[in-house]
């Protein structure tokens, strides 16, 4: 009898820990749901689908010279290792850039398979680490055959090429929750005769075709740069999906010509400490003006002054304020020596890594562990 009163107590302690549990949970969705709300009718601006600053986590996408390559010696997927990491710092999103010479090999062709076991891999381990992905096809709107770059629209490569394969990685894929976004294209730059509108709605139109809800990242001509994209790329707010899920994601560096290679140092560059701010706000102007969703996919700043890290902080600190996120350019083991990469050395954070922190523990980082449709 004593046995069966224990076990009944704890069975009532456990339907009460679990009734705390799921009352935890629904809290924090409606505290995210909130601030989302709050924050767009503070601005008068559609932005609501924030999301939690992030990381490009890069490999796929190197050894260009080199294409396809060959696994592990001109390119790789970041690892379980990489991905706790950045995790752990409150990491809740990361964008992964590949190429599209290795996961189609042949235009209209099938996707390799090889290439996709890749790809899946680093989906899953993301999804047990709790993080959302952003697939982001690195390829400037060109494809490379045999050491020849061929821009999208030309006769080597259709626009309906580019719907095709955007067609065939959202089905392959369809049953990943946590891919946040597809990023169709980094960086168009240079088309020439041939129509950046035309290919980004093709894509659209492709991924519609096999999945109606999934985010459809676009980025603009001129390198997708934010101090320019009202110039260069106010057409595009004329795409049309059927979903209403397009995320316009532009690139802000804070060297003079926007490249992010800051060649000269912070004194030669004329730089301030608004000077983010001052490059991303034709942006999100343009964002607001025409009811628009953004996010800024590439950002960065070199670890040898500590200055521009006061540039990037105001950077964040405006963005935060205007319901925009993004990610930072960029991490990933095979960087080395690259003076902005945020990946840590024999364990160490790097330096920016004790500011762009305040932003990944914020008040953006409450959506770890949500998938992409709680978030909407």
């Amino acid at each position: 009898m004593s046995y069966l009163i224990i076990r009944s107590l704890r069975v009532s302690h456990l339907c009460i820990a679990i009734k705390h549990k799921i009352k935890r949970t629904v809290m924090k969705h409606l505290i995210v749901i909130l601030a989302i709300i709050v924050l767009s009718l503070a601005k008068g601006f559609a932005q609501y689908n924030v999301l939690p600053f992030g990381v490009s986590l890069c490999g796929a996408e190197f050894g260009t010279e080199s294409l396809p390559g060959t696994y592990k010696v001109n390119y790789i997927y970041p690892d379980k290792t990489e991905i706790q990491y950045f995790a752990k710092k409150g990491v809740t999103v990361m964008q992964l850039p590949f190429r599209w010479e290795r996961i189609q090999k042949n235009i209209g062709g099938l996707l390799d398979p090889t290439e996709l076991t890749y790809m899946k891999r680093f989906l899953s381990d993301c999804a047990a680490s709790g993080v959302m992905v952003v697939l982001n096809m690195h390829n400037f709107a060109r494809y490379s055959m045999n050491n020849v770059e061929y821009i999208v629209g030309s006769p080597e490569v259709p626009v309906l090429a580019f719907r095709d394969v955007w067609k065939k990685i959202a089905f392959a894929l369809r049953g990943y929750e946590n891919i946040y976004a597809l990023d169709i294209m980094n960086e168009p730059h240079d088309m020439g005769q041939y129509s950046w509108f035309n290919a980004a709605q093709e894509a659209i139109n492709g991924i519609r075709e096999v999945n109606k809800n999934i985010y459809v990242m676009v980025e603009g001509e001129n390198y997708s740069n934010a101090p320019t994209w009202a110039d260069n790329n106010d057409a595009l707010k004329n795409l049309k999906d059927p979903s209403d899920n397009i995320i316009y994601n532009a690139h802000c560096y804070f060297d003079n010509d926007f490249s992010g290679k800051y060649a000269k140092n912070y004194d030669e560059s004329n730089i301030n400490p608004q000077t983010g701010v001052q490059y991303v706000t034709p942006f999100i102007n343009w964002l607001k003006a025409n009811g628009k969703k953004g996010f800024v996919g590439e950002f960065g700043v070199p670890k040898n002054d500590g200055r521009w890290l006061v540039v990037m902080d105001n950077f964040l600190q405006f963005l935060t304020a205007n319901g925009i996120s993004g990610s930072y350019w960029a991490a990933g083991p095979w960087w080395k020596n690259y003076p902005l990469s945020l990946h840590p050395i024999a364990g160490n954070d790097q330096p920016q890594m004790s500011v762009y922190g305040k932003y990944l523990q914020g008040t953006n980082a409450v959506a770890v562990n949500y998938t992409r449709s709680d978030l909407r």
